[in-house]
């Protein structure tokens, strides 16, 4: 964590990690095929933001690993009905799943695999996705503004990408 603005932290999250936090928080981080779901309740001014990696293990058990969507949102849900709320209560935006090479297969690979993971987890969930931005050639670097709700994205491209965390 670093401190920022009037007395508010600014989180930056690696792979696999995940932040709930009130209207003082800022959350960043840099995706390339993985994904990024932030959730914001207006009404409280909470929300969260995971950083997953891969849509699923190949084999589930112990303790809860936020590198994996469904495991992510498992755990955000707990931290969501641990404050009297539940996630489909939440304005949802939905990011990341670049293609980060340009000879890889679209459509198969793990980009593809995360967005497709996404979107059953925004049913599994029953979600309000109020915006998105998925897939194409490229990095995403977000912010997230818990005190708004909003979300400003830079999106660059692959060529650009060398170093990019959070590519599995």
């Amino acid at each position: 964590m670093i401190s920022g603005r009037s007395g508010g932290i600014d989180i930056f999250l690696q792979p696999g990690e995940w932040y709930f936090g009130d209207e003082y928080s800022r959350i960043r981080t840099t995706l390339g095929s993985c994904i990024a779901f932030t959730f914001w309740h207006p009404g409280r001014r909470v929300g969260a933001m995971c950083h997953y990696m891969l849509p699923s293990r190949d084999k589930p058990g112990g303790k809860l690993d936020g590198r994996y969507g469904d495991e992510a949102l498992q755990l955000l849900d707990a931290e969501a009905r641990r404050l009297g709320t539940r996630l489909h209560e939440y304005d949802t935006k939905l990011f990341g799943g670049g293609n980060m090479a340009a000879t890889a297969a679209s459509g198969t690979g793990v980009p593809a695999r995360n967005i497709a993971a996404a979107w059953a987890l925004v049913e599994r969930y029953q979600l309000r996705v109020k915006a998105e931005h998925l897939g194409g050639s490229g990095y995403r670097q977000l912010i997230f503004d818990i005190a708004t709700g909003d979300v400003w994205m830079r999106f660059g491209s692959a060529g650009q990408a060398a170093g990019i965390v959070g590519e599995p």
